[in-house]
């Protein structure tokens, strides 16, 4: 008969001291986790604490047309928003005060207030309001080109005017873009996975440090709750704007035009570098800007040096730089390319 092996004591030692070892490593692993987790609870209310007071609730009224009736009716609606200086400006998006009648500002502590709309821009759904306060509690803006795909992300909004919602996350994408209520494409556009809650449009995106990286905005239910939020960098650019002249000047060239595929011949024969361009099928002959060089079926491939592979292309480049400037621009016509000169105007709000 085989000799069976008989357990040792040394055996057992060696047994005993390996589960004690995998006992001792998960528990702490098990510590770690709950260290992680208290820093992480631990940054994200400390942030809302520092923060909560300087977001605020925002009430609207506006009259509206019954479809059925077609008489004006007044209908209220809601938004957060945050305060960008200890004066009483205070950034919100464009559709939360778009066409509002009236405007009521709430604080944490109570406090309600009136407010009027100092500028709005549509193409980037963003608006300052001011009210009539002195020493507030402003948030700082952090700069938006440093951000991270993972960093912490932290969305506050105040729905209900007495208290604060807070969702956290993480910044899921970058460099997105988001279509406005007028067509305009925004860019540069926060992607996160921090829920945004009813009422939280307009309230501010923050990071581990309290300071503003976006402007929560928009939320896509049927893409499994993706948020979106404006950059901090473009709402800061926006809001000066608006602050120093109420609007936002932007460049117009007096054409109607839609996108068109190019033909690999055209692309061939003129060395071109885009595979679209930009179809000119009306003209506006009078106005504040020269178009008179722009035909009817001129394809635009080019402005100012920059190729133009479509109509948001060409949005993009008519800033208030350009207004009132000569600018070179490629088209082709006739399926061969040359180079007309057009002045944009401004667009007129």
């Amino acid at each position: 008969m085989p000799k069976r092996h008989l357990p040792q004591s040394g055996d057992k030692f060696e047994r005993l001291c390996i589960m004690d070892n995998s006992i001792s490593f998960l528990t702490h692993q098990a510590s770690n986790d709950r260290s992680l987790l208290d820093a992480y609870s631990q940054t994200v209310t400390g942030v809302v604490g520092t923060v909560a007071e300087s977001v605020v609730h925002i009430e609207v009224q506006k009259k509206v047309s019954d479809q059925r009736t077609r008489e004006k009716r007044t209908q209220g609606g809601t938004g957060s928003g945050f305060i960008i200086s200890s004066d009483g400006f205070i950034i919100t998006n464009n559709h939360v005060v778009e066409n509002a009648d009236s405007i009521k500002v709430s604080f944490v502590d109570g406090r309600r207030v009136s407010a009027e709309i100092k500028g709005a821009d549509p193409s980037t759904d963003i608006a300052v309001l001011k009210i009539d306060e002195s020493g507030l509690k402003a948030m700082p803006l952090a700069d938006s080109s440093t951000l991270q795909v993972g960093q912490i992300a932290i969305a506050i909004g105040n729905p209900m005017g007495l208290q604060y919602t807070v969702t956290a996350g993480v910044v899921s994408a970058l460099g997105r873009t988001l279509r406005a209520s007028n067509g305009r494409l925004i860019d540069n556009v926060i992607q996160t996975d921090a829920a945004l809650n009813p009422g939280n449009s307009g309230g501010p995106l923050v990071n581990s440090m309290g300071q503003v990286i976006g402007v929560n905005t928009a939320v896509i239910a049927s893409a499994q709750g993706l948020c979106f939020a404006i950059s901090s960098n473009l709402a800061a650019q926006i809001a000066g704007q608006l602050i120093l002249h109420g609007k936002i000047r932007r460049a117009q060239l007096g054409i109607a035009a839609q996108p068109v595929n190019l033909s690999s011949r055209m692309i061939a024969a003129n060395k071109l570098s885009v595979q679209t361009g930009v179809y000119v099928f009306e003209t506006v002959p009078d106005g504040n800007f020269y178009n008179s060089e722009l035909h009817i079926g001129d394809i635009i491939i080019a402005f100012d040096g920059k190729p133009v592979a479509a109509v948001d292309d060409l949005h993009l480049l008519l800033s208030d730089k350009q207004i009132g400037k000569k600018v070179p621009v490629d088209v082709l016509r006739g399926g061969r390319k040359l180079t007309i000169t057009v002045i944009p105007g401004e667009i007129k709000q």
